[in-house]
């Protein structure tokens, strides 16, 4: 009897499992480099310090050598003219380079 007890448990998790996972709706991802005035490390840490902190923010790379600021974000929760406003609240310079579509 706790054989099929615990089958029958063990049957019902996997179904909730499955369906929750079915329930996952799919995000459009979109990676943007923005073209920045980040010339030291500390304004590295400034970008890194606030940008991240954004809606819908999933990623961000900052490269003080080519003074480039790379972004992967939701599509559905932000877009490239608030994080530019982000920029601008920090005080760094930033304009769109490049637009790469992700998943």
């Amino acid at each position: 009897m706790k054989k099929i007890i615990m089958f029958c448990l063990m049957a019902i998790i996997g179904f909730g499992v499955t369906g929750a996972m079915a329930q996952k709706k799919q995000v459009d991802l979109k990676t943007t480099v923005f073209q920045t005035d980040v010339d030291c490390e500390n304004c590295a840490k400034k970008v890194d310090n606030s940008i991240p902190y954004q809606k819908g923010v999933k990623e961000v790379k900052v490269d003080v050598s080519t003074q480039t600021v790379t972004v992967t974000y939701d599509t559905a929760k932000t877009n490239d003219e608030t994080l530019l406003k982000a920029f601008k609240k920090v005080k760094v310079n930033a304009e769109v380079k490049d637009e790469v579509a992700s998943k």
